[in-house]
């Protein structure tokens, strides 16, 4: 067993057969009380296959905890599962299925699922002495058809990255879910791209989708960074944005991931958690941080590389003309003036300087921001309202009013 997995691994190794030679992919999916597993893996299994061979690693996961009716109905999913891929597995395509069912209570959740998968595939690819890349998938998902290809090309093509997120696109039309989900599938997925895209008017190094289901990375940065980590919810955000911090980060946009759209109260918050709460609070309008929170994150940015070439005195000097009561008392309380003292202290050049910062003023930090610029005089604005916004200070096409049509505009933005 290789230093990662003794040192951060949860548990021994599972799998005992030996990996094929020529393995360079490897899709962990978690899967808890799950209706649709057999789809996502036969999306899989229906696509193009790569060059190399590939392995899918499916954790069955409940807790200690969990309800014996839950569980009951992951050993029915395993077994069906198992049953399914019986006359699929090929030696260059691998299905194996974990099924965990007495996780800790303190930890047993997606996070955990995630990392039992990803540790197991660490181990595949050790054994081999391999620098195999890890995909991230989910039990709902769908994928086009060229998505397994695609992932294979993009590592090839880009020897120096880490890892990458990959682009995704909710269903929003058809007859398996309901007008409300749809509608609400809309404006969430608007919600997280206004949002992509307003990271990246504020000049944010940090500014990628973080989905749970649509993100790789290379074995190699998965060990260096502590491999996954054990939150029942957010797991995704916090692992991609330390592989972000590696560098040469890039995103995979000549594929598709299909999340699904569903309601789900598995997890405290995400997509399936927002669309929840949008059919229950039956609202017309679907409120986002208003854009003059970018502005203001955006005019603070813009004064970092100034920060990298004076002095204390002169930095707070810079902050103070902005003029933005607002911005001083979030930064007061993040204890802003020692953290400057600290960076400036300890960089050697310009460069240095910038790099330190922004591995300080994390993207954590900065959802911690827009939460206080909204609770301290900026409210959430309706989407569409705010997405013109966006659209107008970037030059692009600002008729766009309704959800959906900027969703779709948006789409195209970040994928071409």
């Amino acid at each position: 067993m290789n230093f990662y997995l003794k040192k951060y691994g949860f548990q021994s190794p599972f799998i005992s057969s030996p990996p094929h030679p020529e393995l360079g992919l490897v899709l962990v999916i978690p899967c808890f009380d799950e209706d649709h597993l057999i789809d996502s893996l036969n999306a899989l299994w229906q696509c193009d296959h790569p060059i190399c061979a590939v392995e899918v690693i499916v954790v069955v996961n409940a807790g200690i905890n969990t309800p014996p009716d839950k569980k009951e109905k992951n050993s029915q999913t395993y077994e069906a599962a198992k049953a399914w891929s019986a006359d699929k597995n090929k030696p260059t395509f691998q299905f194996h299925f974990l099924l965990e069912e007495n996780l800790p209570k303190k930890h047993a959740g997606v996070g955990l699922a995630r990392k039992i998968g990803m540790d197991e595939a660490v181990d595949r690819f050790d054994q081999l002495e391999k620098d195999g890349v890890i995909v991230c998938f989910d039990a709902d998902a769908l994928c086009e058809t060229n998505y397994l290809q695609e992932i294979e090309k993009h590592f090839n093509k880009y020897p120096k990255t880490p890892g990458c997120s990959i682009h995704y696109e909710h269903p929003i039309e058809g007859i398996e879910f309901s007008t409300a989900i749809y509608k609400g599938i809309i404006n969430y997925e608007l919600h997280l791209r206004y949002y992509n895209q307003g990271l990246r008017y504020a000049n944010l190094p940090y500014a990628y989708h973080t989905v749970g289901s649509s993100m790789a990375v290379r074995s190699s940065a998965y060990q260096k960074q502590g491999g996954m980590n054990k939150r029942k919810a957010g797991e995704d955000f916090y692992f991609i944005h330390k592989i972000i911090a590696l560098g040469d980060f890039t995103e995979l946009n000549t594929t598709s991931v299909i999340p699904s759209p569903r309601i789900s109260d598995r997890v405290p918050f995400g997509t399936g958690k927002a669309i929840g709460d949008w059919i229950a609070q039956d609202k017309a309008v679907f409120n986002t941080y208003a854009f003059e929170s970018f502005k203001i994150l955006k005019s603070f940015v813009d004064l970092v590389p100034q920060f990298a070439i004076s002095n204390q005195a002169e930095s707070l000097a810079l902050l103070e003309k902005l003029e933005n009561e607002q911005l001083n008392d979030f930064l007061k309380t993040l204890e802003f003036e020692t953290a400057l003292q600290e960076i400036q202290a300890n960089s050697k050049g310009s460069a240095a300087f910038v790099k330190r910062f922004f591995r300080w003023f994390d993207a954590f930090k900065v959802l911690k921001f827009m939460h206080y610029m909204r609770d301290n005089g900026l409210p959430q604005l309706p989407i569409e309202q705010e997405t013109i916004q966006l659209l107008k200070v970037l030059s692009l096409d600002e008729s766009l009013v309704d959800p959906e049509a900027q969703l779709l505009f948006l789409r195209d933005l970040e994928k071409y």
